[in-house]
């Protein structure tokens, strides 16, 4: 599999799923947080929608892209802000984000492009996706308007060269910075790992991680990087 446009060029995966797709349970609801090839896989969303039919929630026009590709796939678009009912005491409510959109060479920023907070009779979590740092704003914001957070999951790879990374993408020492703003008791490392995106080696994200934890005096367990497939319980 790649992440790309077309099946014979692009990044690799360099890791198989932490759960085989015959092996997954049940799946009521999906979330995309954005149209790059690496996180919104129109192949999968018709293969979980031809097995599950989940909902699939999405920032607006990426909704559009999918219908387009699949009109299996039930796939609701949202704006930044609106929370959205998933039943049973789950809500997800769509966030800013510091990123950008395209899947082409012309639809550059036609789709929208969001994290979400997840609203749960466990707590409160925040799935920060594809984002760079800036000052801190988003994350700050977030933890102004739905803390307390039980747990952050924070992006910490391809981040380099970091003059053309930084406004879209953070670093380990940025993501320790946005898990103090949005004040989480607990967070987990993504986005590293599974696809050579960019110029930092496919292991440094996690070794960059806990130095960044040391400089900035954090317990490596507040903040985990987790291998595929491995479990954490949320204490």
């Amino acid at each position: 599999m790649r992440a790309s446009p077309v099946a014979f060029a692009g990044p690799q995966r360099h890791n198989d799923p932490g759960i085989a797709f015959d092996a997954l349970p049940r799946i009521d609801v999906v979330l995309v947080s954005h149209g790059h090839y690496d996180h919104l896989d129109l192949p999968t969303l018709s293969r979980l929608a031809a097995k599950f039919s989940p909902r699939v929630v999405t920032p607006l026009g990426n909704d559009i892209v999918m219908r387009g590709a699949d009109d299996a796939i039930r796939a609701e678009g949202f704006d930044w802000k609106d929370r959205v009912a998933l039943g049973d005491g789950v809500a997800v409510t769509l966030v800013p984000t510091r990123h950008w959109s395209a899947r082409g060479l012309f639809d550059r920023n036609k789709t929208l492009w969001a994290s979400f907070v997840l609203e749960t009779p466990a707590g409160k979590l925040y799935s920060v996706c594809d984002s760079g740092y800036g000052d801190g704003t988003h994350f700050r914001r977030v933890a102004a308007s739905h803390g307390p957070l039980r747990l952050a999951i924070l992006p910490i790879g391809a981040y380099e060269p970091r003059w053309f990374m930084r406004d879209q993408h953070m670093n380990p020492e940025d993501a320790v910075k946005a898990l103090a703003d949005c004040g989480a008791a607990q967070a987990l490392g993504h986005h590293y790992g599974t696809f050579q995106l960019t110029d930092e080696a496919i292991d440094a994200p996690v070794i960059a991680l806990g130095e960044a934890l040391d400089q900035a005096s954090v317990p490596r367990e507040k903040f985990a990087a987790l291998k595929p497939g491995q479990v954490f319980e949320v204490v």
